[in-house]
């Protein structure tokens, strides 16, 4: 496993320089927590693209802006809309596959929503899932508190409706926390389909805080990665309330190394 950074840690810092804030930290990997249209330009991408050549780093994630927008797009009874949708995200995957870029990350149907049935979002997102794959990408679900991956049931459920290999899940620790559900379920719901870890702390009033801060297990966690034989990367993704003071970002970092490069996996 490796250990990096989302740079929606540094929000509403802008994306290029919360990129390049990171990278001169000496954080070598990342997720691109994209936050407006002219970001998923080729010259924009470009620019990202010689920042992570600088510092010798990858992507290995990207994060749309219009998560929350998603339900209303692509989840809703109207079948054009959804048409359109899909072509609107293919600027994300033609931006992931210029950032040689593996995964981009859905959060899907809000639980304020009820749109349609789970057999019809698994059917959408799979047909988006497809479309992800013609740019060399794959799509992963994101387990968020008040919607349709808030369930580790979701999650079983959608494993069972297709077996193909051009998609995954990502757990997202401080999500399950929110939804009051433990990070394990998910791993165990999700077994080989796990793709992609977000990680954070918490303390005892369920607040996000850096790793190491709070009070979450990480020796049962990485316990249950390795249970699940996971091998992927493992992202620092907090708000910027979690911490005063950007150097307490390396120091999370180097935290979870202690488990990411212990050989446990």
């Amino acid at each position: 496993m490796r250990t990096g950074i989302s740079t929606g840690c540094l929000y509403p810092v802008l994306t290029k320089d919360s990129l390049e804030i990171l990278s001169e930290q000496g954080f070598e990997l990342f997720e691109i927590f994209f936050n407006t249209f002219s970001e998923l330009e080729p010259d924009y991408t470009d620019r990202l693209k010689r920042i992570l050549e600088r510092g010798r780093a990858e992507v290995c994630s990207i994060h749309p802006f219009t998560s929350s927008y998603e339900s209303f797009l692509l989840f809703s009874a109207y079948e054009k809309r959804f048409e359109d949708g899909l072509r609107f995200y293919e600027m994300y995957f033609r931006a992931a596959r210029r950032l040689d870029c593996k995964y981009v990350i859905i959060h899907g149907l809000s639980d304020l929503f009820s749109y349609i049935s789970h057999e019809e979002y698994f059917r959408r997102f799979m047909l988006l899932a497809e479309l992800a794959n013609k740019s060399g990408v794959t799509l992963l679900q994101e387990n968020v508190y008040k919607h349709i991956g808030n369930d580790p049931g979701l999650f079983e459920e959608m494993y069972s409706f297709s077996s193909g290999t051009g998609w995954g899940f990502v757990l997202d620790t401080k999500q399950a926390v929110r939804g009051g559900c433990d990070p394990c379920d998910f791993l165990r719901a999700g077994k080989d389909k796990i793709k992609h870890i977000h990680i954070s702390d918490h303390d005892k009033d369920g607040n996000c805080v850096l790793p190491g801060k709070g009070i979450f297990d990480f020796d049962d966690f990485f316990s249950c990665l390795e249970e699940i034989k996971y091998t992927g990367d493992v992202i620092i993704e907090v708000y910027n309330s979690s911490y005063c003071e950007t150097e307490e970002l390396g120091d999370a970092a180097g935290f979870l190394r202690k488990y990411t490069e212990s050989g446990r996996n």
